[in-house]
């Protein structure tokens, strides 16, 4: 962050090209807690992610006990078995004394601040988003897949496994949900990697080739999701302090300067004078605020939904609904039963 910072007092504009998602909103708004202070004497950096390794393994029911004793807004705001994020919000209060939800209740209460995070980190910052159509996309993709395994990706996978992963198949103890491990080009590989001396070359080559579908299919899954992650954290987010975000079709890579250096130049020049681009950016209509916090208990499902997008989608899912006409049933046929006082005795004309 302090690099953006030197680069403006230097009155120099700063282009951040690539980064993941998260770190690209944390860069833009000031949506993090930052734990990282230094302890009297010594400068030893605190905010371990050591320490919120050891909470985790607490399981998701003791940590979201523990948080209700000492946050019971950010508890009621997060899913009990989200081990990950509860045990965060445990570190937070740990390492700060104040309670996670308190820290961002301030955040959100900064000038420029809103309802999904604190005001803007720097001034007037504009995103370039670089799309293409689907089906050049998925192409663009595999071939990347095809490169990588061209260069060697194979043998690197199997010597990650020999060095670190081996021994934890061996102990039962591998885990595909936590770490290095859950990264894309690794798992898809398990059952090829896993192979004992018993297959055979043809099967061990089909277990080859389905892992490389399998990382094909990820890979252009984690496209969708960015994004899909990029319509809703900027093009829907709610606000006034939200970055201007012009697309770039990057569809045909051979007009590359026609279709994405020349359009960005023309709008960066136009915005440093202060001047209105002929480009116009994305705008999304209809986008409306949703609370990504609520909380709602389904007591036919005997789940707890957060957020309100996600009870929207628990309403309309299968599972419900069949809860739905299941109760309805039972409500039915106890009705059916039900008899009048008259039913009970025979013969007994009942008053009118």
């Amino acid at each position: 962050m302090w690099h953006v910072e030197d680069m403006h007092r230097k009155e120099k504009l700063p282009i951040v090209v690539g980064g993941t998602n998260y770190y690209i909103e944390a860069l833009l708004w000031k949506v993090l807690v930052d734990t990282e202070q230094e302890s009297e004497g010594e400068g030893r950096r605190r905010g371990s992610p050591d320490r919120r390794g050891e909470l985790e393994k607490l399981g998701g029911p003791e940590l979201h006990r523990r948080l209700a004793e000492v946050d019971p807004d950010m508890a009621a705001m997060l899913h009990p078995h989200d081990a990950r994020k509860i045990a965060r919000s445990l570190q937070v209060h740990q390492e700060t004394g104040v309670a996670h939800s308190q820290l961002l209740e301030a955040q959100r209460a900064q000038e420029g601040g809103g309802g999904l995070g604190g005001p803007l980190r720097f001034p007037e910052p504009c995103i370039f988003w670089l799309h293409s159509n689907v089906e050049a996309l998925d192409e663009r993709l595999d071939k990347r897949v095809d490169e990588m395994l061209s260069t060697g990706l194979i043998d690197e996978l199997k010597e990650f496994h020999r060095r670190y992963n081996e021994q934890k198949i061996q102990e039962n103890s591998q885990d595909y949900q936590h770490g290095i491990f859950q990264s894309i080009g690794f798992k898809e590989f398990h059952e090829y990697l896993t192979a004992g001396a018993g297959v055979s070359d043809q099967e061990r080559a089909q277990l080859l080739a389905k892992g490389v579908e399998a990382l094909k299919q990820a890979t252009r899954r984690y496209a969708r999701k960015q994004n899909k992650w990029v319509r809703n954290r900027f093009l829907k987010r709610p606000g006034a302090n939200v970055p201007l975000v012009y697309g770039l079709d990057v569809t045909d890579v051979s007009s590359w300067e026609k279709t994405v250096l020349t359009p960005a130049l023309e709008v960066l020049d136009s915005l440093q004078k202060g001047e209105r681009p002929s480009r116009e950016p994305i705008r999304v209509e209809g986008a409306e605020q949703r609370n990504k916090r609520s909380r709602h208990d389904c007591e036919l499902c005997s789940k707890v939904i957060i957020g309100d997008l996600e009870w929207t989608a628990h309403l309309k899912s299968k599972n419900h609904l069949y809860h739905v006409r299941k109760k309805r049933k039972v409500e039915s046929t106890t009705d059916e039963h039900k008899t009048s006082p008259c039913e009970l005795l025979p013969g007994t004309e009942c008053p009118s």
